[in-house]
Parts: structure tokens; sequence; C-alpha cells
């Protein structure tokens, strides 16, 4: 029978990879479980920058809701222009 000896430095690194499990666990739901997004939801989902966002609003391929000082886009037309071929360059 072998004894293995935990160091403190052993159970930080457990502790460490327990709070990643759980807080990946626990997140809140996914973006794309929404009617509405904000442009920093939009920009994760997509994969692209706020420049990129902007040219998308500015085209007109995208188009947006703003209420306030707040931008908000419907779920429903970001997935009408991921279904559009012309569109998948722009994203890239």
């Amino acid at each position: 029978m072998s004894i293995e000896i935990m160091t403190k430095s052993d159970l930080m690194d457990f502790k460490s990879d327990l709070f990643k499990e759980l807080k990946a666990f626990l997140a809140p739901e996914k973006p794309t479980d929404k009617k509405w997004l904000r442009s920093n939801e939009v920009r994760k989902l997509l994969g692209i920058s706020p420049g990129t966002l902007q040219t998308l609003r500015n085209n007109g391929t995208l188009s947006f809701t703003k209420i306030g000082g707040t931008m908000y886009y419907s779920m429903e037309e970001i997935n009408k222009v991921l279904q559009f071929p012309e569109t998948s360059n722009i994203l890239r």
C-alpha cells in the first residue's frame, strides 16, 4: 500500500478547479435563449468586434432598436442574418 502526501498547493489547485467547474455549471442562461440581445451579447455570439457590429448596423444588414443609450437586437433578426451566405464574409 502506497501513501500519497497532499500538499497545500495540491489542495489549492483542487479548489481552483472545483470553483471553475461550479462556475461553468451555474453560469447564467445563454444569450441565445433571450428574445432581445444587447451589443456586447451580439458581439460575443457572433465573434465580431465593435467596429464590425457598427458596420452591420450602418449598412442595414442587422436592424436594431435603440432605447435610451442602449441598442437591442432581435434574436430572430440575428438568425436571419446568419442564414444568408453573403453575410458570412462580413462575420469572419
